[in-house]
């Protein structure tokens, strides 16, 4: 079938948004061109632009216009978290402070700082494990103190 000037048109404007698009160079453009108004027949417009999309690119064809509720999407699995194995630390010398007469309670009390501070970092769970082996491992110390201020009370006392 024999080409009009309107088809020749639409050629040439796909040559255009092909070369816009940066999918043809300047002398292909250019000779491409030169063949589209040249052309006789349809088949010889089809050759020239086989190769180039016939309109618009769409962009993103399957994002949905309305979001897609929360019900309806697939399940994620929550990513595990893990408790702080210094807090853990903290809270099983703390409460061993009571059994080992108190010796527990100075690595208590570190544990549970180096625990909360990790927790803060990280965002590990196990806050209130470090928070109860501070507490015991202070009560610990402070009963240290208590005992060995009392002994030295009595001591001067009794002089």
């Amino acid at each position: 079938m024999r080409a009009s000037h309107a088809d020749r048109e639409r050629a040439v404007d796909v040559l255009k948004a092909g070369f816009a698009e940066g999918r043809l160079l300047q002398p292909e453009y250019e000779q491409r061109i030169t063949r589209a108004y040249k052309a006789q027949t349809h088949a010889e417009l089809q050759m020239l632009v086989a190769d180039l999309p016939q309109g618009p690119v769409p962009q993103a064809q399957f994002v949905p216009q309305r979001p897609v509720p929360a019900t309806f999407m697939p399940m994620q699995m929550p990513v595990p978290v893990h408790t702080n194995s210094s807090a853990t630390g903290a809270l099983v010398c703390g409460i061993m402070t009571p059994v080992t007469w108190g010796l527990t309670a100075i690595p208590a009390v570190i544990l549970g700082h180096k625990a909360r501070a990790e927790i803060r970092r990280t965002g590990e769970r196990g806050d209130g494990q470090a928070l109860t082996g501070l507490v015991l491992g202070w009560l610990g110390i402070g009963g240290w103190a208590l005992f060995i201020l009392v002994t030295i009370l009595v001591a001067v006392a009794n002089l």
